[in-house]
């Protein structure tokens, strides 16, 4: 969709300021920490504004209880945030322990480690520091071994598991203690790795949903979001909708196309090959009806903003809990899922989560309802692009560029390929470091997106 009026941007900048806007010393693109005149936003924060569709914010005021400024600062504070928190991992290497945003607006960047002595240099970026006893790459350990051992046991009564960076443990949510406590103990992890958490809910996959527009396969799910592979148009979506040679049709009835892949349990990604009558477009379906651009696929931060299209119940917003869960329903556990405050319910599976401008992923599964409040997962979409090997069809328009995989001349970064933090490409004759997960497009070269790439 064409860009928010620059009116935006100059209101973005306001907002920013009285929210009280992080302090990013050092990094490019950022604030100055010496700086005496009122902080402004960096350009990747002005960007996160303007890229972002009016419905994505006015269903941020809605559910996160913003005023127009506020929510204009927090997309600001939240792409700045994410682009810090990307070096500092970098920067403090094993010791890193995770990041977080917090407060009404994400003015509060929190940083964790494992040793006192990054401390400063946490701080140096703006940062909260936060000294704690492990780091993430030993949560994320305990986590997989979990993962493992949730193979050969019974997990119903102890559904959901996810390393909490907040809390600096992996949790486990049961419904009845003794199955975390079984779990924990077939897995062979630490007690002090662990804390349980009590709790009555029961995830499911949210069947029979739309999230931008229906689509039929013997049932009913949601388009996540459109893809291509090549010339072929398509589009990704939850992998419990359907398996491979399913056929679909679109929420006007018409054949549409076929499921070429898809994976549930374990993950829970699929995507579905369209005919010639169908093209993909870089929209989701917004309130009334109303399109919602996309601008990328970068990973929004635990703490962050996120908002849910599903045909049930519409759009609604929230907040990012944590990433790298796993979850059991009736059929199995996925992992690697996103666990959020999002309502959603049958009918929503599918369908999009989008941060500002930025897919997220695909509706998997909940508990909960819209009108009490719930707890919704996520299948993220770089892993289900990167799995296929898909593009993300976006608002950039322009020269395609090269094909997922296919370097730019002269170095090792290429348009469609999916990028992890810490992951190190050539352009250019210079060498950068990836700072938060995207799939790279056109116009995001690492010279030009100092949010995504650090110089080495």
């Amino acid at each position: 969709m064409p860009p928010i009026h620059h009116r935006r941007a100059a209101a973005a900048c306001a907002a920013f300021a009285a929210a009280g806007a992080l302090v990013l010393a050092g990094l490019p693109g950022t604030a100055n920490a010496r700086a005496t005149p009122a902080p402004l936003p960096s350009p990747a924060g002005t960007a996160a504004v303007d890229r972002t569709s009016p419905e994505v914010l006015k269903a941020m005021q809605r559910d996160l209880g913003l005023t127009p400024a506020q929510a204009e600062a927090r997309l600001v504070n939240e792409a700045d945030a994410g682009a810090v928190a990307g070096a500092l991992q970098i920067a403090v290497g094993r010791d890193f322990a995770g990041a977080w945003v917090q407060g009404r607006t994400s003015a509060r960047l929190t940083v964790a480690t494992t040793d006192a002595s990054d401390v400063p240099a946490i701080e140096a970026r703006g940062a909260r520091a936060e000294v704690v006893r492990h780091s993430v790459g030993q949560l994320d350990a305990a986590k997989a071994r979990l993962d493992r051992a949730a193979r050969k046991a019974a997990t119903r009564d102890a559904p959901v598991w996810y390393v909490d960076v907040r809390s600096n443990a992996v949790v486990v949510r049961a419904v009845h203690a003794p199955a975390a406590k079984a779990l924990v103990s077939a897995a062979g992890v630490a007690s002090s790795l662990v804390r349980i958490e009590r709790t009555t809910q029961r995830p499911r996959p949210l069947y029979d949903l739309v999230g931008g527009e229906a689509y039929y396969m013997g049932g009913r799910c949601s388009i996540g979001f459109p893809v291509t592979k090549g010339t072929q148009q398509g589009f990704a979506t939850a992998g419990h909708c359907g398996r491979a040679g399913t056929a679909t049709s679109g929420y006007n009835q018409v054949a549409q196309g076929t499921f070429q892949a898809s994976i549930f349990p374990g993950r829970d990604m699929a995507w579905v090959a369209t005919n010639s009558q169908w093209t993909a477009t870089p929209y989701v379906k917004g309130q009334g009806g109303q399109k919602v651009g996309v601008g990328g696929s970068t990973q929004s931060p635990v703490g962050a903003s996120i908002c849910r299209s599903g045909s049930t119940t519409g759009w609604h917003c929230g907040t990012i809990q944590q990433h790298n869960t796993s979850v059991t329903y009736p059929e199995g556990t996925i992992s690697g899922v996103t666990r959020t405050t999002v309502c959603a319910e049958p009918g929503d599976s599918g369908g999009s989560f989008i941060s500002g401008s930025q897919a997220q992923g695909v509706t998997s599964g909940g508990s909960g309802n819209c009108s009490s409040g719930g707890t919704t997962f996520h299948q993220p979409i770089n892993p289900l692009l990167q799995q296929y090997g898909l593009t993300l069809r976006t608002t950039g328009g322009g020269d395609p560029g090269p094909g997922p995989g296919e370097p730019e001349p002269g170095g090792t970064w290429a348009a469609g390929k999916v990028y992890a933090p810490g992951d190190s490409v050539t352009y250019g004759g210079a060498t950068y470091r990836c700072l938060q997960g995207h799939q790279a497009q056109v116009g995001w070269e690492p010279p030009n997106t100092p949010a995504l790439w650090q110089a080495a």
